[in-house]
């Protein structure tokens, strides 16, 4: 339902609770907020609300009773949007709204278009979501697809819900990993030289490395097979580490993925940002020396036991390096702080909430998303996984294979945080099983028939729309797309307080639903052009709803299927 109308029936029935309730023990200030819900049953009302068994707790007085008490309070205003209220199950009140309430809905989606949906309870809150940062070590793979998607769709969500959101993917290109990334394509090109090489321990094997070995040797020639190892590694590195990051950015952009920065770990050695931190956290008694090495007091904070930061050689651990990069994301300004991490990372959560509270922020103020792994099913079967070349196991492939628009959809129609079964049959067939076409189908279908509409001179054009009779909408299967269409907003600002993408992805799938069901019993165009009219309107509503859910996941929205 549109705001002003769910803000007046709250402000409704907390009047009503004020006149009805008549102990003196009963502060008014203590009602607590009035909720609106909507029933899952349409036959429970358009809302509902609990306020009733809220209050029974302390009140020490029957739900039911309460509710009773409420709805005669309210009954006594025949207010002229409300056509029936009752009192349901344990203390329930239900709302039946009068159907003029629900056309406004589609007048109101008519004049937002493209921002129906949108609010602002983000309030302009400084959001930054930190989302795939792969090792640029190698390519993307399935896992950190489903990761891009969760942590793209998030961002738009949550900025359509009033955040100020900013994307960021941290780039881990400094320590020991990338230095086994030149050490493995070093080797791979000398052994393209015909040497005969001892491949390095822990060496990165894929077959990309070989590629990667291959375009040095056609650019360079012989101009690498000196014995000078240490330049050769540093020169290595550097070309593998450009690479594939570029490869990596390719690929994102492939699927609809941009972030608003790139930060590069490296930098913030480069910029001496680690160690000031460090030492401020050892001024503090927060880091302690032991056996040479130097431990943060994580255990002190939450965390299971103390966490090395920096080793008994000098060099600084991982864990160091991430405590200096969200140390700087708070510097920045930002208020929350989201990180999108794989669900192998799980045990690493503690310890970063212990370096943050350590560093004087609120814990709470960070939050890790667990993103769980994915399964590929082909012909009922699960497809080997291999990072050595399994023919899915690169987003790319996955991409090639099903299409960005099907991939992100699957990705995120269950909650990021369960296991995702992805079947490529299903991903590929053109039919109402792939979710996806079934989406997309409906919003298609909406466009040929108001190209039809058009044919048939029914043109939503201004002087149209003021003449349409949205009292002609009076089917129990318009009133409940209506309702469908009007609880968007509410739905989009769910899944931005619970970061929680696949609702939007759920909603999108029963509007879609609902239109299917509406459109095989009913002719949208038909000889009664004042009927044709009004159901043109609706559908063009569904359109626009479906349009922008579609593009708060990063899907399109086909004119033609």
């Amino acid at each position: 339902m549109n705001n002003k109308v769910n803000e007046h029936l709250k402000q409704l029935i907390r009047e009503a609770v004020q006149k009805s309730i008549q102990d003196k023990s009963f502060d008014s200030k203590e009602i607590p907020a009035v909720i609106l819900t909507t029933p899952k049953n349409p036959e429970h009302g358009h809302l509902s609300t609990n306020i009733a068994l809220q209050l029974a707790g302390f009140l020490k007085i029957n739900p039911r009773q309460i509710a009773n008490l409420i709805v005669q309070e309210i009954d006594k205003k025949n207010e002229t949007i409300i056509k029936k209220i009752e009192v349901a199950g344990a203390g329930f009140i239900n709302i039946y709204l009068k159907s003029t309430v629900l056309h406004q809905v589609l007048n109101e989606i008519m004049i937002k278009g493209e921002h129906f949906g949108c609010s602002d309870i983000g309030k302009g809150e400084r959001i930054m979501i930190e989302f795939v940062s792969v090792n640029p070590t190698g390519p993307l793979h399935v896992g950190h697809g489903k990761c891009a998607a969760v942590g793209d769709a998030l961002a738009k969500i949550l900025k359509a819900a009033g955040y100020k959101v900013t994307t960021e993917y941290y780039i881990n290109d400094h320590g020991k990993q990338m230095d086994i990334l030149g050490e493995s394509v070093l080797a791979r090109y000398r052994e393209l030289l015909g040497e005969e090489i001892e491949f390095p321990e822990n060496g990165y094997q894929g077959e990309y490395i070989g590629s990667l070995a291959k375009d040095i040797k056609e650019e360079y020639q012989e101009q690498f097979s000196d014995k000078d190892v240490l330049a050769n590694i540093q020169f290595f590195k550097e070309y593998a580490r450009k690479k594939i990051l570029q490869d990596i950015r390719d690929d994102l952009n492939t699927f609809g993925v941009e972030f608003d920065n790139w930060f590069s770990e490296e930098s913030l050695y480069i910029s001496n940002k680690v160690q000031p931190v460090i030492e401020q956290l050892l001024k503090e008694k927060y880091v302690y020396r032991h056996k040479g090495a130097l431990w943060l007091k994580a255990a002190e904070f939450g965390d299971e036991k103390d966490r090395v930061v920096i080793r008994e050689n000098g060099e600084p651990t991982y864990f160091a390096s991430d405590i200096a990069y969200h140390d700087d994301k708070y510097k920045r300004g930002f208020k929350t702080l989201i990180d999108i991490w794989g669900a192998d990372h799980h045990g690493y959560i503690k310890r970063m909430k212990a370096a943050i509270k350590a560093l004087g922020y609120n814990p709470d103020s960070f939050q890790a998303l667990l993103v769980q792994f994915v399964t590929l099913i082909k012909e009922g079967k699960i497809v080997g996984m291999s990072t050595r070349g399994g023919k899915f196991v690169t987003l790319k492939n996955l991409l090639e294979e099903v299409g960005k628009d099907v991939a992100r959809y699957f990705f995120l129609m269950h909650s990021h945080d369960s296991h995702t079964e992805f079947d490529l049959d299903i991903a590929k067939s053109q039919s109402m099983e792939n979710p996806v076409f079934y989406i997309q189908y409906a919003y298609a279908r909406i466009c040929s028939i108001i190209k039809k509409g058009k044919l048939n001179d029914i043109v939503l054009d201004d002087k149209i729309k003021e003449e349409i009779n949205l009292e002609l909408l009076n089917k129990k299967e318009e009133l409940e797309l209506i309702k469908k269409l009007a609880n968007f907003r509410k739905v989009v600002e769910k899944s931005a307080i619970n970061w929680k993408p696949h609702m939007v992805a759920s909603y999108l799938h029963e509007l879609a639903a609902e239109f299917h069901k509406y459109y095989t019993e009913y002719k949208v165009i038909s000889e009664d052009k004042n009927l044709s009219g009004a159901r043109l309107y609706l559908v063009h509503c569904v359109k626009i709803v479906l349009e922008n859910a579609l593009s708060l996941l990063g899907i399109k929205a086909p004119e033609k299927m």
